[in-house]
């Protein structure tokens, strides 16, 4: 694909409420999430909000003039903390991220040196080494890690308690606050010196195991945010522009639209622009999916992140910071990894009465086994099992790390999905209805017939006519002109030098070549000329008209007006069209084609492809409607489209497509834009979503179902805390290593 596809990327279109993008501290389950965004919601002039606990962020639609500050203060007032996301600050967040990394990893590593030696009397009574540490050693391992390691969970506990909620911390908090206390009071009244049963070992043990499933929790869920650090990397830091007749290297916040901006063989093009001197190979893999280097020369369009290969360039800089493609893409990719899917809306709601439901159970707990006479330490412990099991980690992270799986890995081949809901739709397609031209075709006529007629041969009808056509921009021209190179490529020479080429407007173009007075055009031109056709030739050329194709002709005038011959123009089918139909066949995906074009040109596409329903001669109005009608009885539909005529039909469907080599319009109604020209993306966007949708079924029947079986489990006595604590923290890494999994994913075309 060329960077002409790319730089027609959508531009941001101005919206009547302001968007704050927000990085939201300290969240720990899906709890937190739903009150995050309660707390927001019920701010004045708050829209909506949308807060995703895989990516750490908050989106809120507020009215402008909203201070940002009211936002970070009552999410603060709910127990996190926040600030305001934006590419100024970037790299102030990622180096607090890399601070938060290393105080995990600290955490972690005390936590589990102070826990190790707690947890030996354990694994040596496997053995059949019955030993206990003294009580004073037991507490003096277990008090660090309670309220040094594990201060953050009584920090977040403590802030959900004042917002009148719970979460995933105050869980952690109470029962091992409960097991530190109930040994505490063990030992204060253990008689005579004996040796009394505590559970200072449990504390400390599922502190640290729930420490470390966090940390492996992390770790995972920056692997499933590569995608956009991938194409964050891309940007280079500074370009190397011409000043006052200077070279200088100035950063790339300093550069300025208009600015020439050199890019060396080898290095990253730091703007998008067109090339004024120079020429080259550009590699392009990152920004579209294509594998092959794009040729570039002057004219060309070239894309800031690209890498220039051989050719030294001069590009004219034509878009600096949000408005250059590569930061088009980013904002796309994260809109889709922020926005909520609505199979999570529904876990979000089940999550807000979760912790309390937690609470209510354990408190159940404990009562039944004191009133069933096991005493009140038993009762203690298999409340603190219950609370700690039932931490609801992986219930909150099971959509959203699918989702950025699955859109990370999209972005990587060249399908950007704009929000998680299309991402959640597109499996169920079952209709999808194509654009002729310029979606199942080029858009760009080719030469499919020509004739020669009388004595002229058909070598000399194509020389004749390229050199009345060379230099003129139209469609057709350009198509003689690509004939002439391929018969050129088989040794056939292009001798003739037109002069006096005039334009005869809507009708063709007149021109001298080798001292003959020529007529390039339609049949208005012929008779404008007073060009005779004879039967013969105007039944042959009306044949390929009812296909669908334009006949233009070549006629001599002077003493002896005569047709030279004529040229049939068909447009062509995009190459990837066949394969991507039958594929979706396969998928028992209806396939219909709605144009605007003439119904004979529409058949003639439709039947080579093997649509199963055609309408032509459609308004965009029309194209909607279909859409419509389609989705009203029954079908999942999706449109694929690239012009602006297209835009009803892509917003009306439940799933837009639109290609990058389209219009801005077309792909602001879409909500999948595919950066290649290449259908079979469009299967491929489908498969993607199919796969996505299942991990999200498995991460929520692991999540659901482990709850479901380990309550009842630490009720009954037969999980004590530590294995709960181990179970809890490996449902939550389960969960997103199940996600990662969708970073394996390639398109149908690149599997082996």
């Amino acid at each position: 694909m060329s960077s002409d596809t790319l730089g027609s990327l959508p531009t941001p279109v101005p919206a009547p409420h302001e968007t704050v993008d927000l990085v939201v501290d300290g969240m720990t389950c899906a709890s937190c999430v739903a009150r995050v965004e309660r707390v927001l919601k019920k701010i004045p002039g708050v829209s909506a909000a949308s807060v995703n606990l895989a990516t750490e962020r908050a989106r809120v639609e507020a009215r402008a003039g909203l201070p940002v500050e009211t936002l970070l203060a009552a999410i603060s007032r709910a127990g996190y903390g926040a600030r305001v996301d934006t590419p100024a600050q970037a790299a102030s967040n990622a180096d607090e991220a890399a601070d938060g990394d290393r105080r995990e990893g600290i955490n972690l590593l005390l936590a589990a040196i102070l826990s190790i030696p707690l947890a030996m009397p354990m694994l040596g009574a496997l053995f059949g080494v019955h030993a206990m540490w003294p009580a004073w050693l037991q507490w003096l391992l277990a008090t660090p890690v309670q309220f040094w390691c594990g201060a953050r969970f009584y920090r977040a506990g403590w802030g959900a308690l004042r917002a009148g909620a719970g979460n995933m911390d105050l869980l952690v908090a109470l029962g091992t606050s409960a097991a530190y206390g109930l040994s505490l009071f063990q030992w204060w009244h253990a008689s005579g010196g004996a040796m009394p049963e505590l559970y200072f070992e449990a504390s400390a043990i599922v502190i640290t195991l729930v420490l470390f499933g966090k940390w492996l929790e992390r770790r995972a869920k920056r692997q499933t945010a590569s995608a956009i650090r991938a194409l964050q990397q891309l940007r280079p830091s500074q370009a190397k522009l011409v000043r006052g007749g200077e070279t200088v290297d100035v950063p790339l916040a300093e550069v300025r639209v208009g600015d020439l901006a050199i890019v060396l063989p080898g290095q990253r093009v730091p703007v998008d622009g067109v090339v004024e001197v120079g020429a080259g190979q550009v590699d392009e893999s990152m920004l579209t999916g294509e594998s092959m280097p794009v040729d570039k020369g002057v004219g060309s369009r070239v894309t800031g992140g690209s890498i220039n290969g051989d050719g030294l360039l001069r590009v004219r800089v034509e878009a600096i910071g949000a408005q250059t493609a590569l930061e088009r893409i980013i904002r796309l990719v994260e809109d889709a990894q922020t926005a909520k899917a609505p199979i999570q809306r529904l876990v979000d709601r089940v999550a807000a009465v979760f912790v309390p439901v937690v609470i209510v159970i354990a408190l159940l707990t404990l009562g039944g086994w004191v009133l069933a006479g096991a005493g009140w330490p038993v009762a203690i412990i298999r409340a603190v099992s219950v609370l700690v099991i039932a931490c609801p980690c992986a219930l909150g992270l099971a959509t959203p790390v699918a989702i950025m799986a699955g859109t990370g890995v999209a972005a990587r081949f060249g399908i950007l999905i704009k929000d998680a809901e299309a991402l959640e739709l597109a499996h169920r397609v079952n209709w999808v209805g194509f654009d002729k031209t310029g979606t199942l075709t080029l858009g760009r006529p080719r030469v499919v017939e020509l004739a020669a007629l009388g004595d002229i041969s058909r070598t000399t009808l194509l020389d004749l006519a390229v050199s009345v056509q060379r230099g003129s921009s139209h469609p057709l021209a350009r198509a003689i002109l690509d004939a002439a190179e391929e018969m050129a490529e088989a040794g056939v020479p292009v001798e003739y030098v037109a002069t006096q080429v005039r334009t005869l407007p809507g009708r063709g173009v007149a021109a001298i070549v080798d001292g003959r007075s020529l007529v390039f055009g339609n049949r208005q031109a012929l008779q404008e000329a007073r060009i005779p056709v004879d039967g013969a030739a105007l039944e042959a050329a009306r044949l390929h008209q009812e296909e669908g194709q334009t006949v233009s002709w070549l006629g001599e005038t002077g003493a002896t007006p005569r047709v030279l011959g004529w040229f049939a123009f068909a447009d062509t089918i995009r190459p990837s069209a066949p394969g991507t139909i039958a594929r979706l066949h396969r998928l028992s995906v209806r396939c219909a084609m709605l144009t605007g074009d003439n119904a004979a040109a529409a058949a003639r596409i439709a039947d080579a492809l093997g649509i199963d329903h055609v309408e032509a001669e459609l308004l965009p109005g029309h194209k909607a409607a279909r859409v419509v009608e389609a989705r009203s009885g029954g079908a999942v539909t999706a449109m694929v489209g690239d012009g602006i005529n297209d835009a009803p039909a892509l917003a009306a469907a439940d799933v837009g497509i639109a290609l990058a080599s389209g219009t801005d319009v077309a792909m602001h109604a879409a909500s999948i834009t595919l950066m290649r020209g290449d259908l079979s993306r469009v299967a491929d966007a489908f498969d993607i979503s199919r796969r996505t949708y299942r991990k999200i079924q498995q991460n929520l029947f692991w999540a659901f179902v482990y709850n479901i079986v380990g309550i009842p489990l630490a009720m009954s006595g037969l999980l004590t805390p530590v294995l709960a604590g181990a179970a809890m923290a490996a449902s939550s890494v389960c969960v997103v290593a199940n996600a990662l999994w969708l970073r394996r994913w390639r398109p149908a075309d690149e599997r082996g």
